[in-house]
């Protein structure tokens, strides 16, 4: 990752185009703090990239003046894995909701962690679909009213860290968006670490379902002697949902598949094909 000798500040990355989200919505603490993460590593705009997909989080990189790609509903993580193996140089961070990466996009999820291509994705977690007028999601809980489900939702609450986790994810961690110093952090460690990133940040709907002071009350950071490379006790973590722990779950740094891709292709360049072809004569 190329590091500029410029001063940069959290102003520098933003765009001229004003976040067009609802009054008190959580994606303006999770924009700060992706503005202060990009600053504090000085990392070039020209040398960014912001990938989104559909939803109310989505148009955040239209808001960061780095460059950007808004993409169709749930395919921000094909695009953001595409772009790493054709230009590893770049920094790719992706940024989409629950129900863009959960629902929809949920099946990249998988391929992403398995191939533990070394991008970082952000996802903004208010448990509805903001952006459709307020439709239950994965993370929605169970029983949870609508004018979709006006006698609740009857399918099981998706629990994304749990299965982060069981996705063998090289880095695992949750912030909250009212904590944006915190959740800059993380995603600051996210970038830094060589593998895939996953940081699922707490985000309130204040208009179709205001978590905000549930999560302010019930938030509860990660005990400062957690060992974060202990995959199991990271999933015992994960499944207290009543009372979210927040900070770094687990981190595990191995071979990229964009590293693995381009050693690779250097050995390709050394390649004999008549020394090969030679084996049938």
């Amino acid at each position: 990752m190329t590091q500029s000798t410029v001063t940069l500040t959290p102003k520098d990355f933003k765009s001229e185009v004003k976040p067009t989200w609802c009054p008190g919505c959580g994606d303006f603490g999770v924009l700060n703090s992706v503005y202060n993460t990009l600053a504090t590593l000085k990392l070039p705009p020209d040398e960014t990239v912001v990938v989104s997909g559909i939803g109310c989080s989505s148009r955040l990189p239209h808001f960061v003046k780095t460059f950007g790609f808004h993409s169709v509903h749930g395919r921000a993580l094909p695009v953001a894995q595409g772009l790493k193996m054709a230009r590893p140089d770049l920094t790719v961070v992706a940024v989409g909701g629950d129900g863009d990466l959960f629902s929809i996009g949920a099946g990249h999820l998988v391929h992403a962690a398995l191939r533990n291509i070394d991008i970082t994705v952000v996802v903004m977690d208010n448990e509805i679909y903001g952006l459709t007028k307020g439709q239950t999601s994965p993370t929605s809980p169970t029983g949870h009213t609508t004018k979709s489900t006006p006698y609740g939702l009857l399918a099981s609450q998706f629990n994304p860290i749990a299965t982060a986790l069981s996705l063998n994810v090289s880095f695992v961690a949750r912030g909250f968006s009212s904590k944006p110093k915190e959740l800059a952090t993380l995603i600051e460690q996210g970038i830094n670490h060589h593998g895939f990133s996953f940081i699922h940040a707490l985000s309130p709907c204040p208009t179709f379902y205001n978590t905000m002071d549930v999560w302010k009350t019930n938030v509860t950071p990660i005990p400062a002697d957690h060992d974060s490379h202990n995959r199991f006790k990271a999933m015992e973590l994960a499944m207290e949902t009543e009372r979210p722990f927040v900070g770094l779950f687990y981190q595990d740094e191995r071979q990229t598949m964009d590293q693995a891709a381009h050693q690779l292709q250097n050995q390709a360049k050394e390649f004999d094909l008549d020394k090969y072809m030679a084996r049938y004569a």
